[in-house]
Formats: structure tokens, sequence, C-alpha cells
């Protein structure tokens, strides 16, 4: 659903001024009572149409690296969330703050929409922080992400392993199309 809206986005007439992604991040923690999980990708897509206040994140799930062995992401990306099933999270919605995008500053905004993990849509409201610097936005959110809510399940051999709520961290910096 959020590749559509990002195509949509893309293909909107060029008087309407979108900011993409230029550098983007996504890392993920897994703070599990006997092991802590962290891997990174330097692959988030997105576009924020400050007109409308409407956005679209996208992440290729196979693009996550870190982990603590090859095996694990191995697992990550052929048990847990199937990445060849469901390639991508994505994350679309609308910035519920009505923020003057020509005005320069930082706001801590709510981007509620609905976050796609595993193929399972949950709608959400993610708090983040907006930083506008002339035509460049820069956006910074922690949020956590419950397994369950994405019908991710964990066998009971890895339950002390990989933990139920996942830590996310993003960083995006955005340009003028």
């Amino acid at each position: 659903m959020a590749v559509l809206l990002l195509m949509s986005l893309s293909n909107m007439k060029a008087q309407e001024s979108l900011f993409r992604i230029e550098e983007g991040s996504i890392s993920f923690e897994s703070n599990a009572p006997l092991e802590v999980i962290k891997a990174r990708s330097g692959e988030l897509r997105g576009l924020i149409n400050p007109g409308k206040r409407t956005f679209a994140f996208s992440i290729p799930m196979s693009s996550f690296q870190g982990f603590n062995s090859p095996l694990q992401r191995e697992h990550f990306n052929e048990n847990y969330l199937e990445s060849s099933k469901y390639p991508n999270a994505t994350f679309s919605g609308k910035i519920i703050e009505d923020i003057q995008f020509d005005q320069q500053g930082t706001y801590s905004i709510r981007a509620k929409g609905v976050l796609s993990i595993h193929g399972i849509e949950q709608e959400r409201i993610i708090k983040s922080r907006l930083t506008i610097k002339e035509t460049v936005l820069e956006v910074q959110s922690d949020f956590t992400v419950l397994l369950e809510e994405h019908n991710i399940s964990i066998p009971k051999i890895v339950y002390q392993k990989i933990a139920e709520e996942i830590q996310v961290q993003i960083q995006a910096t955005f340009s003028k199309n």
C-alpha cells in the first residue's frame, strides 16, 4: 500500500513541492534476557508532501546488516520476517500537526498512518522530531514494534534470545525535488 503511495506521490505534478529522502537509515534493537541483537539499513526511502502533510516510507527487509552472526541474519530474513514473501516494511499516512514547512525550526510532530510489517497492517501514531532548514527536512524518530502485532512468531527454543518488543530508530534527511 505504501509503495503505491510512494509511486503516486512521485507522479504528482511538478508544481507540488515534494521532499524526498536524500539520506536515511533505520536501525533496530532486540534486547532480550539472553541476547542483544542490533541491525541497521541505510536503504530507507520516503517522500513528504508538505502541502497535504502526507508521507510514505519504505525499507527493504533484506537490506538490514549487523546481527551477531550471518546465521542470525539468515533466520531474520527466512524464518521470522519472511523477506522473500514480504520484501518491504512500509509506513504511510499524514502528519497530524499543522506544520508550516516554510518556517525553519524544530518541531515535535505525530505521524498517523498504517505501519505494515510482515504483511500485517497496524494503524499507528508515531512521535517524531522534524527539523526544517531552508530546503532540507530532518526527521528523527524512536518507537517500538510488538512482534505479535505483526504476526511474527518466536519459537520457544529462542524465546529468551529475541525480545517481543523491538526498539526502532529512524534518521532521515529530505531535500526538495
